[in-house]
């Protein structure tokens, strides 16, 4: 069976490339799946430290397959999208960054897997929307969740209501998207970031990724408490004894973990 996504390694991290242009990257069940197996993969493989994630050609992922869902019940529907949703999740839950660089469309469900990363990097072409409402549904793969989350209610109400799409700079403004730059700088741009990040502690990372996921979505008081405890975790490899004393010394640290 021919493979829905392009996996490659490179300077410890790794680039995922939803690889569907014909049909300009849309998820079916077979590419969601594939998603899933990849990422577990990848979450144990220890010479990957950070993932990217891309569309081929001119879309990042332009939505669901829509002859996969057309003829659906409610029941078959329901199932797809806690498929989606619990695909999802594992990615934003992968113990070490994801980056989105999005260069193209990311509509319905490529908005929402763009949601699930942690920093998402937008070319100037890239259009956003979620335009469910005007199939008759709505997002399915958490994006009321994410979207609201992210860029607030009211916002949220506007985009998914709507189902407009609107552009990189637009994205950028509402806080969708974190950095628009150059389509031919977009992959350079977030392997820069990936670099930057793979020179700090692996521990010290995958443990702020851990406090800001889980402290979000508690009380104020118990988020205190766990990033205490992740903020001690950190002392108990020898990254933290690494980074301070060459801190202490003036010199670059050597990070193992």
């Amino acid at each position: 069976m021919d493979s829905n996504l392009i996996v490659e390694k490179r300077n410890g991290h790794a680039v995922v490339t939803v690889n569907r242009p014909k049909v300009l990257n849309a998820l079916n069940r077979s590419t969601v799946l594939e998603l899933d197996a990849t990422f577990a993969a990848l979450k144990d493989d220890r010479e990957v430290g950070a993932v990217i994630l891309t569309g081929a050609e001119k879309a990042f992922v332009a939505g669901a397959d829509i002859s996969e869902m057309v003829d659906m019940s409610a029941l078959e529907a329901r199932n797809w999208s806690r498929l989606g949703q619990e695909v999802f999740s594992r990615i934003e839950n992968f113990p070490r960054p994801v980056i989105a660089a999005i260069n193209g469309f990311a509509l319905g469900g490529g908005c929402e897997l763009a949601l699930a990363c942690d920093i998402r990097i937008a070319s100037a072409k890239a259009k956003f929307g979620q335009p469910e409402v005007g199939l008759g549904i709505i997002p399915g793969f958490a994006g009321t969740q994410r979207l609201t989350r992210l860029i607030g209610k009211s916002m949220s109400k506007l985009l998914v209501f709507s189902g407009d799409t609107i552009d990189a700079e637009e994205a950028l403004r509402i806080g969708l998207i974190d950095k628009v730059v150059a389509p031919e700088e977009l992959l350079a741009t977030a392997e820069a970031i990936v670099g930057r990040i793979l020179a700090k502690s692996p521990l010290a990372v995958a443990q702020a990724k851990l406090a800001i996921m889980r402290g979000s979505e508690m009380g104020s008081e118990d988020g205190y408490a766990f990033e205490a405890e992740t903020f001690a975790t950190c002392f108990s490899g020898p990254d933290q004894k690494e980074g301070m004393s060459a801190f202490v010394e003036k010199r670059k640290p050597a990070f193992r973990t």
